[in-house]
């Protein structure tokens, strides 16, 4: 469809209604009628509630209700979403432990909910949220994830010995000791992957309705899943059947895994409105509570060993890694296990044993965040081979070079879990070297050590999983018109998912953008959808989409074909047009789509209408893949730390649009290298957060990156009719290592090795006055 062609880099639809003001956020949700509400969060880490005095708050100026656990008890409504089904190590079933929505005898963490106050105006409710008196003894807790199975650590949950919570053994490992035993060089390190936390720009809010009336209960909420939401919290929480639950996404401004599940404060808002006969309730985060009550990401600790024979040639890998849970299991979480398959990266290692243990500490729950696994995966496998390496004495890339996988080898099952279906690693590499100039390095390298800075170059490979097996479904609409509507399972957060959407289906039917209308996000209009998460939305909601539109062209050939009074078989279409070489007439697919509600004018027997629902299928994964290189400059007094050049070549097989691609990509590796610098969530020895501002809490802002070359090698994959891999988390998933391999290329000099994350300019500063 010419400018609108699937290749094209068309900006985003999107946009001029964001920008000027039109965006649907939880906060431009206003009803008549709405009420506010407040979470009384506990101020400590780990404590028994002794007893809630909320008189007081109840008298308040404004105050309409006043929440403990025991009237969630008394409604006889469900704990949160957890996630069942997991076992320990050793293979036995995993300590069960809830989640409440309300703390009642035992806080876990400091922001665990325990009260929430409802009153006219939030001010009022935060007023009056002052006056709750809760009687406090305080307990003994961990928040470091090292320390939590050590002997004698506190039990966030009585059940759980040494904190675990659930755990895997994952690949051969009698091949793998095997590999060991034989092996001519073995590396090891330890790595410590820090905590992070989403920081979205618009934070977590919802909007709580419930109709007396018919029994039906309305959220407004920021969800990246609105159908699996919607199942959860009528199926485990209210209890009650899906039909009876609406939920109602509009815009979210990010969300990175973090907005999917179904948090304290949204049974909340809807208990509050049925207390009130049905008044709305509001709930919003301020910032501050958004620190302490969102759901946080990475927090683990890796131990990796590396085999390789005298030719520098891979032969086992051995990992034993202790990740977070946090104080609750979050449904979901558990899948950061399930990608651990990303430590093969794109090398024929035969043989890799990982041993995963998850652990709870009184911190706030962890879950999936972009990436979800693969970066802290690509993380320590880049490493890995960067610092055996430099123990063999061996170039980074030669080594990489000894070791990829071949594209004749594909589809090539790796020595862990994956098998990858397609990819082209090498030239990849040979791609990103000549994009980033790497032959001039030393010539930079060199110039900036004139200005007092110290240049580091740092390349990694980046491969992870993108759409999972799973589902999706798409629909394409006409109207009486000629006019068409698309929903979409998908939800976005920001991607841009109304442009390629629209964009795909222009494409195939030939219709203008401003022809068609995107709807997302609303369960009561949206017939069924995954949602939006693991790099899925344009292999999954693209490909349902593009046969939901092959079914339009079928049924349309054949209307158009009644009309021109010839057979189906003799009618071409093309670019939204269908003809036949038989007769000297034409139809628009939009004069087909109001033919089609003429009964007149269709076959007989034909169901009046043009419009076609789709669900999509994927039976195996794809895998997006790519190397990014990256150059790090150091101020040697300061030791503060500038990307000054960051290129990526990437494969994500059919590229729909380019230019969301590469928004996609430096979104991704904004994230990546924030980790790596600055980024970083910390408790104090009580469990104090004390990163709960952006005063603390470090975020990349546009000084600290460079302009990002991105390229492209496509080679696309063959699970799914549209050819293409995911791309929204590779960019995160190759920036972590890459950032990494560059400081320690940087301080080179003063024989470091490894930097730990994050790498602030006082860690910088203390390596090379130790190393001086």
């Amino acid at each position: 469809m010419g400018d609108f062609a699937i290749g094209q880099g068309v900006p985003r639809f999107e946009d001029p209604r964001l920008i000027r003001g039109g965006g649907r956020y939880i906060d431009d949700f206003q009803m008549p009628g709405m009420a506010h509400g407040v979470v009384v969060r506990s101020p400590h880490a780990h404590a028994k509630i002794k007893s809630v005095d909320v008189e007081a708050a109840k008298s308040a100026p404004g105050v309409l209700c006043v929440l403990t656990a025991g009237d969630f008890a008394a409604e006889g409504w469900g704990d949160l979403p957890g996630h069942g089904g997991l076992k320990l190590p050793d293979g036995s079933p995993m300590p069960k432990t809830g989640y409440p929505i309300l703390a009642a005898d035992r806080v876990r963490w400091v922001g665990d909910c325990v009260v929430f106050v409802v009153a006219e105006t939030a001010a009022q409710a935060h007023d009056a949220a002052e006056l709750v008196e809760i009687d406090y003894e305080p307990l003994p807790s961990v928040t470091s994830t090292a320390e939590a199975t050590k002997p004698g650590a506190p039990l966030v949950w009585d059940n759980a010995p040494n904190n675990v919570g659930f755990g895997e053994l994952i690949g051969d490992k009698a091949a793998v000791d095997a590999a060991f035993a034989k092996a001519h060089h073995v590396t090891r390190h330890r790595f410590v992957i820090n905590r992070v936390t989403a920081v979205c720009m618009e934070p977590r809010g919802a909007i709580g309705v419930y109709n007396p009336a018919d029994g039906r209960y309305t959220i407004y909420n920021g969800t990246q899943q609105p159908h699996n939401f919607r199942a959860a919290l009528a199926g485990i929480v209210l209890k009650v059947p899906e039909s009876a639950v609406h939920v109602i996404t509009g815009d979210v401004g990010g969300a990175f895994g973090m907005k999917t599940p179904v948090t304290n404060e949204v049974p909340l808002v809807l208990l509050a409105s049925k207390r009130l006969a049905g008044r709305p309730v509001k709930w919003l985060a301020t910032r501050t509570e958004s620190f302490l009550s969102d759901a946080q990401a990475r927090d683990n600790v890796t131990e990796a060993e590396l085999a390789l024979d005298k030719d520098g040639h891979f032969l086992a890998l051995r990992v034993k890694s202790v990740a977070a849970i946090g104080a609750y299991l979050q449904v979901s979480m558990p899948a950061f296990v399930f990608n651990c398959g990303t430590l093969a990266g794109t090398y024929r290692t035969p043989a890799i044993f990982v041993d995963v243990s998850a652990v709870y500490t009184n911190t706030n729950p962890v879950r999936p965040y972009r990436g979800n696994g693969r970066p802290e995966s690509a993380y320590v496998i880049e490493r890995m081979v960067n610092l055996a390496a430099a123990e063999i004495g061996i170039d980074p890339v030669e080594l990489r070079r000894r070791n990829y996988i071949a594209p004749s080898q594909m589809p090539f099952k790796t020595g862990l879990t994956f098998t990858y279906d397609s990819g082209e690693f090498e030239k990849n590499m040979d791609l990103a070297l000549k994009l980033a100039d790497v032959k001039g390095f030393e010539a930079r390298r060199k110039e900036a050590r004139k200005r007092g800075k110290l240049l580091g170059l740092g390349l990694s490979n980046t491969i992870e999983r993108a759409a999972a097996p799973s589902i999706e479904a798409g629909e394409v609409r006409f109207d009486r018109s000629g006019t068409a509507t698309i929903f979409s399972g998908a939800a976005a957060q920001g991607q841009g998912h109304e442009t390629v959407f629209k964009q795909l289906v222009c494409d195939r039917l030939g219709l203008h953008p401003d022809d068609v209308r995107y709807v997302q996000g609303d369960t009561d209009k949206v017939v069924h959808g995954e949602g939006t998460n693991g790099s899925r939305s344009s292999a999954m909601a693209g490909s349902a989409l593009f046969l939901a539109s092959n079914r339009i062209i079928e049924k349309a050939t054949k209307i158009a074909a009644h009309n021109l009074k010839v057979d189906p078989s003799d009618v071409t279409f093309r670019e939204g047009v269908f003809s036949s070489t038989k007769t000297n007439q034409t139809l628009t697919i939009k004069e087909v789509a109001r033919d089609a509600f003429v009964m007149a004018k269709l076959p007989k027997d034909m169901e009046p209408g043009l419009f076609s629902t789709s669900v999509h299928r994927a039976d195996l994964a794809n895998f997006p893949n790519g190397c990014h290189i990256c150059e790090v400059e150091i101020d040697i007094e300061t030791g503060a730390a500038q990307v000054t050049r960051y290129s990526v070549i990437d494969d994500v097989g059919t590229v729909l649009n380019p230019l969301l691609l590469k928004g996609q990509i430096h979104g991704g590796v904004a994230q990546g290298v924030g980790q790596i610098l600055m980024e970083d969530i910390h408790f104090d020895d009580s469990g104090q957060l004390v990163t709960a501002s952006f005063m603390d809490y470090a975020i990349p802002h546009a000084h600290n990156l460079c302009a990002i070359t991105v390229d492209a090698n496509p080679v696309p994959t063959k699970t799914n009719p549209l050819g293409v891999k995911g791309a929204g988390e590779a960019g995160c998933v190759g920036a972590m290592p890459a950032t990494a391999n560059a400081l320690v290329n940087a301080l080179a000099e003063f024989g470091v090795t490894h930097v730990e994350m994050p790498a602030t300019p006082e860690r910088l500063w203390k390596l090379m006055q130790k190393r001086a």
